[in-house]
């Protein structure tokens, strides 16, 4: 799920415990995890529901001014059912401390280098997990598009890729291009000797 980067404060802070969206069907599950800025939300509920059911006081968990600002923010997203999404933050991302952890021990980083070779030997490209750790350690803050460029590859399999060195801590994504994290670093040292 989306949230407008206004909201982001009042996820974390709990102010923001519900979410209603025009879904042709249901894009969250309960017990599901979301990732967002600042951390995770564990989902609780998720039910279809009538608009004219929601409440002013539904609105405000939403983040919304009123429950006609709402209704007119769904109202412009077509006539798909409306979902009810109830949620908590759940904490921070785990991944901000697992990319902070570079002070690997010889057997973290023949596990982290291990899973590098799954993923390379998993792609119909072949290997792609040290290049673009290198590229992405020479050019940081760089486009993705521009990045995936110099490759020859497209923006979208590039970018899903990035996603997976993120998911072990290793790039950071910044508001344009990437970064590597200092694990990414320490990893890349270790594949390069």
């Amino acid at each position: 799920m989306l949230f407008d980067k206004d909201e982001w404060p009042g996820l974390v802070d709990g102010s923001i415990t519900l979410a209603f969206r025009r879904w042709r069907s249901a894009h969250a599950r309960v017990g599901s995890k979301h990732r967002i800025p600042g951390g995770i939300l564990a989902i609780d509920a998720v039910e279809v529901v009538e608009p004219g059911r929601i409440t002013e006081a539904d609105a405000r968990r939403a983040g919304a001014a009123s429950r006609a600002a709402l209704i007119a923010r769904l109202d412009a997203h077509g006539d798909a059912p409306v979902y009810r999404v109830a949620f908590h933050f759940a904490g921070p991302d785990p991944r901000v401390a697992l990319r902070e952890h570079a002070d690997l021990t010889e057997e973290e980083t023949a596990r982290i280098v291990r899973r590098l070779r799954r993923l390379d030997a998993a792609s119909s490209r072949g290997a792609w997990t040290s290049e673009t750790l290198a590229l992405v350690g020479e050019r940081p803050a760089v486009r993705a598009p521009d990045l995936a460029a110099s490759l020859g590859r497209d923006t979208v399999s590039f970018k899903r890729d990035v996603r997976k060195l993120k998911e072990l801590g290793l790039t950071e994504s910044l508001r344009i291009g990437y970064r590597l994290s200092p694990r990414g670093r320490a990893v890349l040292r270790a594949l390069n000797h």
